[in-house]
């Protein structure tokens, strides 16, 4: 029987059928999916860690431990776990390890457009890369396999439609993959200079045995292969591209479609591209299989017609190869624009209407929060990465001690959890005057409703363990620890305005939750009197999308509306009820 997954989620029964034990990740679009349903396969134990580096570890010290183990993230989160992932590159395996990685064409939803292809050759392990939900279950499973075969992690890399697009799967059971005996070997596991200068060798060794599987195994597993069509035009490929490509070119091509990306086959290209006329790579992205062809001698087109940039489509393909448009259906209508915003009800609104107040600088971080950056609010002035926000400001503040008067940063309670405390450590230690505000709205916000280690669950939704922000800011050597709804604009402005004028250090914890956490109970929905409302638009100045102007008066939907209270504070003149 077959079925209609998603690709993450199809990656997820990968898992499974191959036989995973131990699963740890976190959060990040567009690779939170895969984790969210291998939780619901109980034969896997599977975690949210505080970030992407423990997690590595995690998956590694299962492995080594003798049981399959995976570990996902998105591109920016291999950053993060790049560190423990070059090192067991050289350790290898004790059962299989699987890596996913899932990067971001176009940046829906991501700082930055990196290629995590990078990492494969910069790391020296292998990197399949699935074109279809079929794929990404069959290469999981073949992932494993290739792990122990040649002792070494194996990266999964996903793009954000080959995640987040939908096509038919077929299942099976799963196969035990029992838990392998652990062996004593520091000359293998223990990487000091000594030791890992042995396993260099094997680390270059392996890769030659790679490159040599590349060439005819991974053509007999279907994991590379040659699709023919006219010879007039050979498309060298792989991942969503070979979709569009396909759909473009149809049978006016052949492919050479590469399931494997790191390493790359030689003599595999060498033949396809003598068999061809003209020789197309089309990858998104980053030169990398382009660069590969042109390094072993074959003579391809490539990022000259291509762009370095977004995400591809099959429109530009097909003008860029053969020179025709697609057709599309159009319509004259004009749709204004539907920029993201904070959801109505959303407490870090009024946080940032307070911090508007006081004309602070503002050190951003990743999250729901971000939105802040545009208008009405606009309250960020940078955003960096991950925890950045914290030590920003810190550099910022010993930069110009002045600064610190009128400046903050604010970072969300997972993001805080994930790489945001090590931050606030080196503003104690070093006696930083700045103020931290900490955005505590008890879940994980933007990347779907994630449990994180201050909420009290874990991803299963059991009980557990909750990390006090409190007492974890005050066990780093903050002193000044103050808590604030951000509902209550008076009591936020006074509280941050104190912190600042304050001397040394401090956290302010803003606290309230996510308004759409189904525990939280709303309040009636409010509404505007049009007699009493002078059009002042000063509740348009928070951007709340329930409100609006009709006929010159403030209007609020009552469908969107949660009652939080905000908007009725700003009135002077009693119109919102």
């Amino acid at each position: 029987m077959k079925h209609l997954f998603l690709g993450n989620e199809a990656v997820a029964r990968g898992l499974y059928e191959a036989g995973c034990r131990v699963a740890s990740s976190y959060p990040g679009t567009p690779s939170t999916e895969v984790t969210e349903y291998a939780a619901e396969y109980n034969e896997i134990f599977c975690e949210w860690a505080p970030n992407e580096k423990v997690a590595m570890e995690v998956a590694a010290g299962a492995c080594i431990a003798g049981a399959r183990s995976f570990c996902g993230m998105k591109h920016v989160g291999l950053n993060v776990a790049a560190d423990p992932l070059f090192t067991v590159s050289y350790t290898g395996v004790n059962a299989g390890m699987v890596v996913v990685v899932a990067d971001d064409p176009g940046m829906h939803s991501s700082q930055n457009e990196q290629d995590s292809r990078h990492y494969a050759r910069a790391a020296k392990v292998m990197m399949l890369e699935p074109a279809d939900s079929a794929e990404c279950l069959a290469y999981t499973k073949a992932a494993f396999g290739l792990s122990e075969r040649f002792d070494t992690p194996v990266i999964i890399r996903l793009s954000t439609r080959i995640a987040h697009s939908r096509s038919l799967v077929e299942l099976a059971e799963r196969v035990d993959a029992g838990l392998l005996p652990y062996e004593k070997n520091p000359g293998k596991y223990v990487m000091m200079p000594a030791m890992a200068r042995g396993r260099h060798v094997v680390v270059e060794e392996r890769l030659q045995k790679q490159t040599a599987w590349c060439e005819d195994e991974a053509v007999k597993s279907g994991l590379n292969r040659i699709e023919w069509g006219s010879k007039k035009i050979g498309v060298i490929t792989s991942g969503a591209c070979y979709q569009y490509a396909k759909e473009a070119l149809g049978e006016n091509a052949s492919y050479l479609k590469l399931g494997c990306v790191y390493p790359l086959p030689v003599d595999l290209i060498r033949r396809f591209a003598a068999e061809c006329e003209t020789v197309y790579v089309i990858e998104e992205l980053d030169d990398f299989i382009e660069a590969h062809c042109k390094k072993i001698g074959v003579n391809v087109i490539g990022k000259e017609t291509f762009t370095l940039l977004g995400e591809y489509s099959q429109a530009m393909i097909r003008k860029a190869v053969l020179g025709t448009e697609a057709e599309f259906l159009s319509t004259d209508l004009s749709i204004p624009a539907r920029p993201p915003v904070l959801c109505p009800g959303c407490p870090h609104r009024g946080l940032f209407y307070a911090l508007k107040k006081l004309k602070v600088f503002v050190s951003g971080d990743i999250g729901c929060y971000t939105l802040a950056a545009f208008k009405p609010l606009e309250m960020m002035d940078t955003c960096i990465c991950m925890g950045a926000a914290v030590s920003a400001l810190h550099g910022r503040n010993k930069a110009d001690e002045s600064n610190a008067k009128n400046s903050v940063a604010v970072i969300g309670d997972s993001t805080f959890m994930h790489s945001g405390v090590t931050g606030l450590i080196d503003i104690a230690y070093n006696r930083s005057d700045s103020v931290v505000v900490i955005l505590d709205n008890s879940i994980t916000g933007m990347t779907g409703h994630q449990q994180n280690p201050t909420t009290g669950y874990t991803i299963k939704g059991d009980p557990t363990a909750a990390v006090s922000l409190e007492k974890l800011s005050e066990a780093v050597g903050i002193n000044r620890v103050r808590v604030v709804d951000p509902n209550d604009l008076a009591e936020t402005e006074r509280v941050i305005k104190e912190e600042l004028a304050a001397d040394g250090p401090s956290v302010v914890i803003s606290r309230r939750p996510c308004a759409l956490l189904k525990s939280v109970k709303r309040n009636p929905p409010l509404k505007s009197d049009p007699e009493k409302c002078r059009s002042c638009k000063m509740c348009m100045r928070i951007g709340c999308p329930a409100i609006s102007m009709r006929d010159g008066k403030s209007a609020i939907d009552f469908t969107q509306c949660v009652g939080c209270g905000v908007c009725k504070q700003m009135c002077k003149f009693g119109a919102i009820m």
